[in-house]
């Protein structure tokens, strides 16, 4: 499924982001930066020890902030660490402004940097516990919020990348209604 958002495409897709051909892809990390599970684990681990090293140097990473290395032995040439917040640690509305804000710092990042295809999984919904459904309106808002200003002008495609059909149906809901409220067209 894909949107037109001003001078980007907006894209979902099912799929393993470690095998992405971005100039980025984003890694759902946590606050170490260190590596653990789900995405976090495939990345460190697809990418290989360069980026561990990186990450060291970084000196970890606060909620909703995002932090860029290399990408190792990726496809991608940019990997941008951004940590999402623990849903049940801080409640609905709280969870929505840094999970936004970590979407929005990982653009601005991108850019700073003069990515123009960036990938990203859908943060904070697997050991951190935010909704699937909640999650994807918030991530897919401040994206096409983020696309429409002026700090992403470079940036040319955004892809999500599920891992799993029940991710990406709640995506392509939440595009939908988005493209809906917007009056965008939307290409199955």
């Amino acid at each position: 499924m894909k949107a037109r958002v001003k001078h980007a495409v907006l894209e979902l897709v099912e799929g393993d982001i470690t095998k992405q051909n971005t100039d980025a892809i984003v890694n759902a990390a946590n606050n170490s930066l260190l590596g653990g599970g789900g995405v976090d684990g495939a990345i460190h681990r697809a990418g290989g020890p360069q980026i561990l090293a990186e990450c060291r140097r970084l000196g970890g990473c606060a909620t909703g902030d995002a932090k860029i290395t290399t990408g190792g032995g990726l496809r991608a040439r940019y990997v941008i660490h951004t940590v999402g917040p623990v849903y049940r640690h801080v409640g609905a509305a709280q969870a929505a402004e840094l999970l936004a804000h970590a979407y929005r710092r990982s653009l601005e990042v991108a850019a700073e940097h003069g990515v123009r295809s960036i990938a990203f999984p859908s943060i904070g919904t697997g050991a951190y516990g935010y909704p699937i459904e909640e999650a994807a309106t918030v991530a897919l808002r401040t994206v096409m919020e983020t696309l429409n200003a002026p700090v992403a002008d470079g940036i040319e495609l955004v892809r999500f990348v599920l891992y799993e059909d029940t991710a990406y149906r709640a995506y392509q809901h939440a595009l939908a209604r988005l493209m809906e409220q917007t009056q965008t067209s939307v290409q199955e």
